[in-house]
C-alpha cells in the first residue's frame, strides 16, 4: 500500500529536526553543498519551501521569488512548528488528489517534491555543520525514484546540477544525491559538488 505524503513528510521531518536543532549560530555563515547558499541562506530557503508547500497542499497561490528572513528569534522551534503544519496540510482530505501549482502538476508529485527538498537539504545542512543525518528508509524508497524521474527536466530548468559520478557500490541515498548534482562525499573544506541550490526547484510549481 502506498504511503500517504503526510506520513512520509512526518518521517522526513523527524530526521531533519535534530539536524536543524543542532546548528550553532556560529555556523550560519559556513558553506554548504549548495554552492550559492551558506547555512543561513539554505535554512531560509528550506523554511520558504516548507511554508509555501503548505499553501500548495491547500491549492493556494505561492511566491518563491522572495525569500524573507526566517532565521531570527527561536528559528529552531519555528522550524518544528512549520514542518508540523506541512504534515497537517498534506494530511488534509483531498490534498493528494487532482493538481496544484502554476504548472498544474499532480498533487502527489508536488508532495514528493517537498519530501525531496526536506530530505536532501537536511543532508546538506548536516554536512555543512558536521552533523549526522540518515534518511528514513520509507522516504528514500519514494523520493529516490521520484527525483530520478524528474531529473532530466530539472536539469534543463537549472534546478539540478549535472549528475555526479558514483561507483557501482554507491548506496541508494548516495545515488539520489548524485542525481541532483551533489557529491555524496562533500565535506566542509574538502570535496566539492557541482550542485544548484534547490533540489526540486519550488519556483516551477508555484
Amino acid at each position: 500500500m502506498t504511503q500517504k505524503i503526510s506520513e512520509l513528510l512526518e518521517a522526513a521531518a523527524d530526521r531533519a529536526m535534530p539536524v536543524v536543532r543542532g546548528i550553532d549560530d556560529a555556523r550560519l555563515g559556513d558553506p554548504t553543498p549548495c554552492a550559492e547558499y551558506d547555512v543561513r541562506a539554505l535554512l531560509n530557503h528550506l523554511f520558504l519551501v516548507v511554508v509555501n508547500f503548505q499553501a500548495l497542499a491547500a491549492r493556494q497561490d505561492v511566491d518563491f521569488s522572495q525569500e524573507p528572513e526566517f532565521v531570527t528569534g527561536d528559528w529552531r522551534g519555528r522550524f518544528g512548528e512549520e514542518t508540523a503544519r506541512l504534515v497537517e496540510a498534506w494530511g488534509a482530505p483531498g490534498a493528494e488528489e487532482g493538481t496544484t501549482g502554476r504548472m498544474g502538476l499532480p498533487a502527489r508529485t508536488v508532495g514528493l517534491m517537498v519530501l525531496g527538498d526536506l530530505t536532501v537539504h537536511a543532508w546538506d545542512l548536516a554536512r555543512a555543520t558536521r552533523g549526522d543525518f540518515v534518511p528514513d528508509a520509507g522516504v528514500l524508497d519514494e523520493v529516490g525514484p521520484g527525483l530520478a524521474a524528474m531529473a532530466p527536466q530539472a536539469r534543463e530548468m537549472k534546478m539540478f546540477g549535472e549528475p555526479f559520478p558514483v561507483g557501482e557500490d554507491a548506496t541508494a541515498f548516495e545515488r539520489l544525491l548524485a542525481v541532483t548534482g551533489r557529491d555524496p562525499g562533500w565535506t566542509r573544506g574538502g570535496a566539492t559538488g557541482g550542485t544548484t541550490g534547490g533540489t526540486t526547484g519550488g519556483t516551477t510549481v508555484g
